[in-house]
């Protein structure tokens, strides 16, 4: 471990990025540059705006261009799934690689935002189970994928699925389990449950927020959102008048950068209070 100061950039640094369209909204840079800094490692993590019909091209040059690895974000994860020439069970189970580890001349795709989110889960909820009950997940796009993903690799043997479009539920639930629910049905859906969890951008700043009763919703279920602007949605702000312990999105962003950053870097970095302050001060800006 480096002693906090970073030596700079030399010619010998070790490169990763970010590839998006766009990509200026990405906090990437921002993260990777903390860690880099506090652990005085000689590297540099780029933004790179790629649009998706030259993605391949973009990722066949990161060998060449002496590139560890990057990650991707919407709308490339899905299409990077197609393009690596290995991917993990955890990208091929959610569909979609959000991390690229260059490995000779080979590009291997993982998904870490399953591991995202259980780490989150983990560390703002540590008194919630997997047996604890049923869990309820809103959504049904990738991230939904990502998360029922990971409660099953928790565990939880019964995840219910909830979306507006009952058809992407139950597609989502037919090829990764869970039950999916109508959208109707929403309110009864959280009846038993002991987690629920948005994956929808409902809450997000502009957009409306999440319409989900809490009224039949278990005194000790742990309600968590994805979404981290505004850190406390609507949704979440309904739970902590109820009493519950809630679990913000700004936590699964750190988390899920930490592998990535591990095998770029060789170095497992810490989610400490000082970069979430630092994330928290740049989203406030």
């Amino acid at each position: 471990m480096g002693d906090g100061k970073r030596p700079g950039v030399s010619g010998a640094a070790r490169l990763a990025g970010v590839m998006g369209w766009p990509v200026k909204h990405s906090r990437s840079p921002r993260l990777h540059g903390y860690w880099l800094n506090k652990y005085g490692i000689d590297g540099l993590y780029a933004p790179m705006a790629v649009s998706p019909e030259r993605l391949e091209t973009a990722l066949r040059a990161l060998p060449a261009l002496g590139f560890r690895g990057v990650n991707l974000t919407v709308p490339l994860k899905e299409r990077a799934l197609r393009l690596v020439d290995e991917a993990d069970d955890t990208a091929r189970r959610i569909g979609a690689v959000n991390t690229i580890i260059v490995d000779g001349d080979r590009l291997v795709g993982r998904n870490t935002d399953a591991f995202g989110f259980a780490e989150n889960l983990r560390c703002q909820a540590p008194q919630w189970r997997a047996d604890a009950g049923p869990a309820l997940v809103v959504g049904a796009g990738g991230a939904a994928r990502a998360v029922v993903a990971a409660l099953q690799d928790l565990g939880v043997s019964d995840v219910r699925v909830v979306n507006r479009t009952a058809t992407r539920a139950a597609a989502l639930t037919h090829e990764l389990g869970g039950i999916p629910w109508m959208w109707e049905e929403r309110a009864l859906a959280v009846e038993g449950v002991s987690l629920v969890v948005n994956t929808t951008t409902q809450g997000m700043a502009g957009s409306a927020p999440l319409d989900l009763p809490l009224d039949r919703l278990p005194a000790a279920a742990v309600v968590a959102d994805i979404v981290y602007t505004p850190l406390i949605t609507p949704l979440l702000a309904a739970a902590q008048a109820r009493r519950h312990t809630i679990v913000d999105g700004l936590g699964m962003l750190i988390h899920q950068a930490r592998p990535g950053f591990a095998a770029w870097f060789g170095v497992m970095p810490e989610a400490d209070a000082d970069l979430r302050a630092l994330l928290l001060a740049d989203l406030a800006a």
